[in-house]
């Protein structure tokens, strides 16, 4: 019996002396294969975002923020009960029983997300459960405090924290950051080491973004879209505002809208940044680049002279015919061109400058490729390759037979207002680093010059013609500010076919204020007006005055009261002597001050006296006034009530005259 039971005890000692002698073993010479396995029982690796760096406006006011969200994740092989556990977590989540089954059922796996980013409230009910096998991560959810603005320009985030949209999408790699793979360990039980049921994660944040857009000035021009599209009972309605001297982007909006924080519940086709993803014919806003290209090209000057036709003329087999049947004319100057949109004017002139040279000058002012924005999902548009018959040349002159962005025409628009040069449109300002703060500007970058500063200078003054009396674009009039712009309508080219959608116009007004000194470019389009009028000049025009009296307003530039001296040089009157005019349009802002110049010849002796100008006209009072060293401001809309100082004051005394309207 005794050598028997030795015999069990030396080979247990000998069992005991080959397991301490394999663990030595391992612990000096480890084995890849049992580190592996020990890896996969006792612990999983994930990979998390930081925190998504902020975006903000001009002065810093957040557009886009990331707040901390909480992630549920379960282990399947701990769980227990897990169908009735699949639809009490349905419940509470509002998701499907089903779903959320199939990523527990597997007792093998031991890593499945749930849901992710969960709010506070609903992880601490869960939590409370006490489940083995379930457990969260904080994380990091995207939000947009202002919801619906700027929405399209944002863009959104997916799931996992990656840009998709947008803004989001064109500076992901500085939002994001750095990501960050976490190792959960878990006991020999397999259950995670983590504190109160929660795991946590810190990462640096990503970089911050400062627009060039302001807040304020994007929220008002939203606004007075929505207003647009409901008034006129449009499809849609889309606007940008730019910095003349660098094309920042100080406003970029579409309507309808959609709440940010939603956006992937959206469609893509509400979604768009119609702005710089749509394209269309412009209209009557394109004659601006045929008439500065045969300005430059020393072709034609502010008053050359051409015959009109009378409002009909045959281009080839081909009638082009003015806008409106009353618009009849013997002869238009340049300026009237532009004032009155004469499409047989603006012909004329293309004919004079060629297609190869028209087309040349709009591929120069940014027509036809990419403006090169910041913001993706850009179009190039289309400038139709050569050769163009006589009756396409016309057609592209006024807008027709071209596709452009709405970006494109604001950047052209701004070329011409800031002395001459195409610059790239941009709406980052600045990346700033989270850890060094060290911060990284973006700057204006030139294109090309497009035109000299005295042909620049010329196409202002012709502009701002277009909003005096008598010229298409008087509704775009801004209180106390000379305005430069153009109207625009154009039939809408049917997207299923050839040709143009019956009945359908996208009515526009690009424009710049002040027209003596730009500061802002304002492109306003509304596309399928329905109700009231679809003309360019009653329904863009006063939505551009209420844009542009904002934005000047809220930059604190002073208004500019109407003498010689601030006004643009050599700007002359558009001489409607022995010419019939478009009527305009009654100016819908309450007052205005408009600047209405006259020619020479038609000055009137200087006056001794202040002239009774009751039930005059604001055209009437002009006229009479002009010639005299003075300056003039009205207030009210209508016909005179009175003046001040008052009729029959001795003029030698007068240096200012108010006139009041009722």
């Amino acid at each position: 019996m005794k050598p028997r039971i030795l015999l069990v005890f030396a080979g247990l000692i000998l069992l005991w002396a080959v397991l301490i002698g394999r663990a030595g073993f391992l612990q000096i010479f480890p084995s890849g294969r049992i580190r592996a396995i020990q890896e996969r029982q006792f612990q999983t690796v994930i990979t998390l975002q930081s925190r998504r760096g902020a975006i903000v406006d001009r002065r810093g006011r957040e557009l886009a923020l990331s707040t901390t969200a909480y992630s549920l994740f379960a282990d399947p092989k701990l769980l227990q009960g897990k169908k009735k556990l699949a639809a009490r977590l349905a419940k509470e989540l509002g998701m499907s029983a089903d779903g959320i089954y199939a990523k527990i059922k597997d007792k093998d796996k031991r890593f499945n997300w749930i849901a992710r980013l969960l709010p506070k409230e609903k992880a601490e009910v869960i939590k409370a459960w006490d489940e083995h096998g379930l457990s969260f991560v904080e994380e990091f959810k995207r939000v947009y405090p202002n919801e619906s603005l700027l929405a399209h320009s944002l863009g959104l985030v997916g799931a996992e924290g990656q840009g998709l949209e947008g803004i989001e999408l064109g500076y992901d790699q500085q939002l994001r950051g750095n990501k960050k793979r976490i190792s959960l360990h878990r006991d020999a039980w397999g259950r995670p080491l983590i504190a109160d049921g929660m795991m946590f994660a810190e990462n640096p944040d990503g970089a911050e973004i400062k627009l060039t857009v302001d807040s304020e000035m994007q929220h008002m021009l939203e606004g007075e879209l929505s207003h647009a599209v409901q008034a006129f009972e449009a499809d849609q309605a889309f606007g940008v505002i730019l910095d003349v001297s660098t094309s920042a982007v100080l406003a970029v909006a579409n309507t309808p809208t959609f709440d940010a924080n939603r956006a992937q519940k959206m469609s893509g086709e509400i979604r768009r940044n119609r702005v710089i993803t749509d394209t269309f014919e412009p209209g009557s806003t394109l004659k601006t680049f045929a008439v500065a290209t045969a300005l430059r090209q020393k072709i034609i000057a502010p008053n050359s002279k051409y015959n009109t036709e009378n409002g009909i003329m045959r281009v080839g087999d081909r009638i082009i015919r003015e806008a409106e049947s009353n618009h009849v004319w013997a002869h238009l100057t340049v300026s009237e061109i532009l004032a009155y949109s004469s499409n047989i004017g603006v012909t004329k002139i293309a004919f004079d400058l060629g297609a190869e040279s028209l087309r040349q000058g709009l591929l120069d002012f940014g027509f036809g490729g990419k403006t090169g924005v910041d913001i993706p999902g850009e179009v190039r548009g289309s400038v139709q390759p050569l050769p163009w018959n006589q009756h396409l040349l016309s057609n592209v002159s006024f807008g027709q037979g071209i596709a452009v962005t709405a970006l494109q025409v604001a950047n052209a628009y701004a070329a011409i207002a800031n002395g001459g040069v195409l610059n790239t449109p941009y709406v980052v300002q600045s990346v700033r680093d989270p850890d060094s703060g060290e911060m990284v500007e973006n700057k204006p970058k030139p294109v090309r010059r497009v035109l000299s500063e005295e042909d620049a200078e010329s196409m202002r003054m012709m502009l701002a013609g277009v909003t005096a009396p008598g010229g298409t674009g008087i509704n775009a009039n801004v209180e106390g500010f000379l305005v430069g712009g153009k109207t625009g309508t154009a039939q809408k080219v049917n997207p299923d076919g050839r040709g143009y959608l019956a009945g359908a116009y996208i009515s526009s007004f690009a424009g710049f204020i002040p027209a003596s000194d730009p500061k802002f470019v304002i492109y306003i389009v509304v596309d399928h007006p329905k109700k009231t009028s679809y003309y360019g000049a009653a329904v863009a025009a006063p939505l551009f005055s209420r844009v542009a009296s904002y934005a000047v307003r809220m930059e604190g530039l002073a208004p500019v009261l109407v003498s010689e001296k601030n006004l643009l040089p050599g700007l002359v009157a558009i001489s409607t002597e022995n010419q019939p005019i478009p009527a305009p349009v009654v100016p819908t802002a309450p007052s205005f001050l408009m600047a209405a110049e006259f020619s020479k010849e038609m000055a009137t002796p200087h006056l001794t006296a202040v002239p009774d100008f009751r039930n005059r006209t604001i055209r009437e009072v002009l006229h009479r006034l002009s010639g005299q060293d003075l300056e003039v401001k009205f207030i009210g809309s209508g016909t005179v009530l009175e003046t001040d100082p008052a009729a029959g004051t001795d003029f030698s005394d007068v240096k200012k005259l108010t006139v009041y309207l009722r």
